[in-house]
């Protein structure tokens, strides 16, 4: 089946099986961030935004791209450079297999949600398995993010 859609900012068209997850589509395409984990959609580690919304891609048909914009880690670089020095600085990196998912789910959640609180990081995150650290240097690694960010808009803070 052929489908069309926007990929880290490039028009795609593909050739895609009816039954080929968009995980393997992406990483055909050389979207190596997107991780296959618990092939369950229970961990996060697929998660992709399409249309600006995370997206499980090891449980969503190819075919269901058709028309839409993909985004993964890999069109975001600057963006998750810049967020990853706070991971780092909260020592919440680890292995970093996690990483990628979760800094998607990160920036879905802050085009949701412009000030939330540490409740409500933890709840949208909830579904980002971390198998090293627990939550706590993610979370404080946010709220610090979210400090910075703040600090920006109001002409203050340089990093």
């Amino acid at each position: 089946m052929e489908i069309k859609f926007i990929l880290n900012g490039k028009k795609m068209q593909v050739d895609a099986a009816p039954d080929l997850l968009l995980l393997d589509l992406l990483r055909e395409k050389g979207c190596y961030s997107v991780k296959r984990g618990c092939e369950t959609a229970n961990c996060g580690l697929c998660t992709v935004l399409m249309d600006k919304k995370p997206v499980l891609s090891c449980s969503m048909l190819a075919v269901r791209a058709d028309g839409h914009e993909i985004v993964t880690l890999e069109g975001m670089q600057r963006e998750a450079e810049e967020f990853g020095s706070f991971l780092a600085d909260q020592g919440a990196e680890q292995c970093g297999f996690c990483n990628p998912g979760f800094i998607m789910n990160v920036f879905a959640m802050l085009e949701e949600m412009k000030e939330p609180t540490e409740e409500e990081i933890g709840e949208y995150l909830a579904g980002n398995l971390c198998r090293c650290s627990g939550f706590m240097g993610q979370t404080r690694s946010i709220l610090a993010f979210l400090k910075y960010k703040k600090e920006q808009r109001e002409g203050g803070s340089d990093r």
